[in-house]
């Protein structure tokens, strides 16, 4: 793959990241402005997950039919119209915005995914994923907060303007790329898709299955702080904007991402992950510990948010090494459906233990999860 290609590649990840991110910090603290309280909140978020499981699971059979670039036309019109919803500033705007949300990104990033897997080879897999990353760091370190700043002293819309613009500047710029031109296609591919069949193919494969529970607590881990972090900033009084910055901060930890890719390459990706989710569990638990004190306990997530950091020094390697070329398509469209299940069980549970405990007990349930991912991590074969 030449540096222009890939350069290009890269630059597609920031503009999609930039549609997600200036919407990070702004979402949960509209959910809390109108539904009230972190419970509800949590509420909302299980019914959006259930909407964005069943949109994922559609996108491999949308894409047969439409062609990968329709399928991106069509991520961007949705993604235009929950912007419009979300900015109505309504409670059935809110949860159907939200859903559409997820599954505009989805169009995203499956096809993205899958135009990566055709045109890069699986030895430069992991080089990738850590340029990948790295190109969304600018969008991840400056959108959360800047996005709770424009809606406070600009206008409530324009943070969802600019969402809805930039998935519209993407369309425009994927075309005139003409990446897209010649889709790939694979002797074995089968023409009739049945999503049952391919869920149970996937989950059949040990190293594919390890690599969705893995990746699954990690995103599940970061939605949690995406979330809940800024509810607990204003929960705390330290307000939105400080609630924002506190996500872009450890969002911002991204840049680190090239360090963590060559620690990965260099001492294996199973000690890397073994590492990361272990010390995000353990600097999480010292967070929620610590919520006492307002300042303290947001400058320790901010720390937990580096630890968690060093997992995107393997990015989706695991899964990239794993999954055969001729069920691409398939087996990709159920791998991403680990964001569904990261936005539907953790607030899920979240919502149980609000309903008894306060807002700490989210981070204590979040870090003992990430512990269990470090005992999974023994699992991943040596080799990597």
């Amino acid at each position: 793959m030449g540096f222009h290609k890939s350069t290009v590649f890269a630059s597609f990840f920031f503009l999609t990241s930039f549609a997600q991110t200036i919407l990070i910090a702004v979402l949960p603290l509209e959910a809390l402005r109108l539904m009230g309280s972190a419970r509800e909140v949590s509420l909302v978020y299980f019914a959006v997950g259930l909407m964005g499981f069943t949109g994922r699971l559609a996108v491999p059979l949308l894409t047969h039919a439409m062609g990968r670039f329709g399928v991106f036309a069509m991520g961007a019109g949705v993604l235009c119209l929950s912007a419009a919803l979300l900015a109505g500033e309504t409670r059935p705007g809110l949860v159907l915005g939200l859903g559409l949300n997820v599954f505009a990104l989805a169009c995203f990033e499956i096809v993205l995914n899958l135009y990566v897997l055709d045109q890069i080879a699986r030895p430069e897999l992991a080089r990738f994923e850590a340029k990948r990353i790295f190109a969304a760091a600018a969008p991840y370190t400056l959108g959360p907060w800047l996005g709770v700043y424009l809606q406070q002293n600009l206008a409530p819309w324009v943070p969802f303007a600019l969402a809805g613009a930039a998935a519209l500047i993407f369309l425009a710029y994927f075309r005139a790329s003409r990446l897209g031109a010649a889709e790939a296609s694979y002797p074995g591919m089968r023409r009739r898709l049945n999503p049952a069949l391919y869920l149970y193919r996937f989950f059949a494969q040990p190293r594919l299955r390890l690599a969705w529970i893995l990746a699954a607590g990690r995103t599940a881990w970061w939605g949690m702080f995406q979330i809940y972090a800024p509810i607990f900033a204003v929960k705390s009084g330290l307000g939105d904007q400080v609630g924002g910055a506190i996500v872009s901060i450890g969002l911002g930890w991204m840049w680190s991402v090239p360090f963590w890719g060559w620690v990965g390459r260099r001492f294996g990706l199973r000690r890397l992950l073994m590492l990361g989710y272990g010390a995000t569990g353990l600097v999480t638990l010292a967070a929620a510990l610590l919520m006492g004190t307002s300042l303290v306990g947001a400058a320790v997530l901010v720390v937990s948010a580096l630890a968690a950091e060093t997992l995107d020094g393997a990015g989706n390697t695991l899964y990239l090494r794993a999954v055969h070329p001729h069920e691409r398509a398939e087996m990709t469209a159920v791998f991403i459906t680990y964001r569904d299940f990261a936005q539907l069980a953790p607030p899920a549970l979240f919502a149980a233990l609000l309903a008894v405990f306060e807002l700490p007990a989210v981070f204590i349930a979040g870090g003992t999860m990430m512990l269990g991912m470090a005992a999974l991590t023994r699992y991943i074969p040596r080799r990597l």
